[in-house]
C-alpha cells in the first residue's frame, strides 16, 4: 500500500515574531516551533515516520511564507528513497515567499538506494525582496556499506520560475555520467546550495557571495570538487561532488553560515538537532 504524505506550513509575522500554522495528512508533520535565535526565526523540523520511501509513495510539501516571516525547515536525518517494484516514489516541495520573506531550506543528505525509482521536486517563488538559503544533497547507493547504486534512476527537479530550471535524471547504467571525469567522475555524493533572491542582487554583493564561498571552497579538502558560480543575477550557487557525504555537508554548512552572516547579520547558528 502506497502512503502519500501533505503537509503545507503557512508562517506570517506578528509583531517581533514568526508564528505558522500547519495541516498534515499521512505520514508527514513538524515537530513544535522552535526559537532559539530569538522570536523572529521559526525553526521546524520535518518528520517523516516511515523513514523513507518506496514505489509508489508520495510526499508533498507546500510552504507559504507571508511578508516579513522568517522560517528555517530541517529534518532529523536522511531522506531514503528504497527500492521500487516499479512505480516512482516522488517528493514534491513547492515554497511561496511574499516580499520581505526569508526562507533556509536545510534537510539533511537525500540516499537513493540501488533499485530506486525516484523523484525530488524543487520549486521556489520569490516575491520581490524575498530571500532564501536552501540546499539539496544525495548520496547515490551506500558504497560505504558495500551497497553501491547498480540499478535505478533518480530524477532531479529544481526551479526559480522564470530565473533558473535545472531538471536532469542520473540512471544507474548511465556510466559515462557517473565516472566520467566530465561527470561524477566516480564520486556518488553531489549537492547544490544556493542563494536566491526575488530581486536581482547588487553586483557587489553577488561578488561577495561568491568570494566567501570560494575563500571556504579554497581551504578545503574538497577544492578540487566544488565550485562557486552566479548564473543569474538573482542566484548564488556553490556545487560539489564528493565520495562521502560528512566532507561535502560540513562545506555547505559553513557556507551557508557565511552568507547568512553577510545578507542577512544573522549568526552562524545551527538548528539545534544539528547539535545532538
Amino acid at each position: 500500500m502506497a502512503w502519500h504524505g501533505r503537509l503545507a506550513l503557512d508562517y506570517r509575522r506578528d509583531s517581533d515574531t514568526t508564528v505558522s500554522h500547519d495541516r498534515h495528512e499521512g505520514p508527514l508533520r513538524v515537530l513544535q516551533r522552535l526559537y532559539p535565535e530569538g522570536p523572529a526565526v521559526c525553526h521546524h523540523v520535518l518528520v517523516h515516520p516511515p523513514g523513507g520511501m518506496v514505489g509508489g509513495d508520495r510526499l508533498d510539501i507546500d510552504l507559504q511564507l507571508q511578508a516579513g516571516s522568517h522560517a528555517l525547515l530541517t529534518t532529523p536525518g536522511a531522506a531514503r528513497f528504497y527500492r521500487s517494484a516499479g512505480e516512482p516514489a516522488v517528493q514534491s516541495l513547492r515554497a511561496r515567499l511574499d516580499a520581505g520573506a526569508r526562507l533556509e531550506w536545510l534537510p539533511l543528505e537525500t540516499l537513493a538506494y540501488s533499485g530506486c525509482l525516484a523523484e525530488n521536486h524543487l520549486r521556489f517563488e520569490l516575491a520581490p525582496g524575498a530571500e532564501t538559503i536552501g540546499w539539496d544533497l544525495l548520496a547515490l547507493g551506500l558504497p560505504a556499506a558495500g551497497a553501491p547504486f547498480e540499478r535505478g534512476r533518480y530524477l532531479q527537479h529544481l526551479e526559480l520560475p522564470g530565473r533558473w530550471l535545472e531538471r536532469g535524471v542520473i540512471a544507474a547504467d548511465d556510466t559515462l555520467l557517473l565516472d566520467s571525469p566530465l561527470g561524477l567522475a566516480g564520486r556518488r555524493v553531489l549537492g547544490t546550495l544556493w542563494f536566491a533572491a526575488g530581486t536581482p542582487l547588487a553586483a557587489a554583493q553577488r561578488e561577495a557571495l561568491l568570494d566567501s564561498a570560494r575563500a571556504a571552497v579554497a581551504a578545503h579538502p574538497l577544492a578540487a570538487w566544488a565550485g562557486a558560480t552566479a548564473p543569474d543575477d538573482t542566484l548564488v550557487l556553490l556545487r560539489a561532488v564528493a565520495e562521502r557525504v560528512e566532507p561535502l555537508t560540513a562545506l555547505f554548512r559553513q557556507v551557508r553560515g557565511r552568507w547568512r552572516e553577510q545578507a542577512w547579520g544573522l549568526p552562524d547558528l545551527p538548528p539545534r538537532i544539528w547539535r545532538t
